[in-house]
């Protein structure tokens, strides 16, 4: 049985804030299986790069799809749930 992706109400913002600090975004929640919301692109000095953000609302947890996905992801992965969060995600790349 399939099941409409909630989306949290803090996405959004999020991804306006994000794209306004030019990222371009895909939205990746209908996928489920805890597969994570967004994929994040941003490009430093010519350089490409690529993170998975999950989107939570303030005080949110990971569900148990979600635990599982990213413990067996190898690739970088974020939660956040500000939109400030998430630029700061972004940028801890750069460091």
């Amino acid at each position: 049985m399939f099941r409409a992706a909630r989306v949290d109400a803090n996405q959004k913002e999020i991804v306006k804030a994000l794209r306004d600090n030019g990222c371009t975004v895909q939205h990746l929640h209908s996928i489920g299986k805890g597969c994570p919301d967004l994929l994040v692109g941003y490009s430093h000095n010519g350089n490409p790069y690529n993170l998975l953000m999950e989107v939570k609302d303030s005080g949110g947890k990971l569900t148990p799809e979600q635990i599982i996905w990213h413990a067996g992801w190898r690739g970088q992965v974020a939660v956040v749930t500000t939109p400030e969060e998430a630029i700061k995600a972004v940028l801890e790349y750069f460091k």
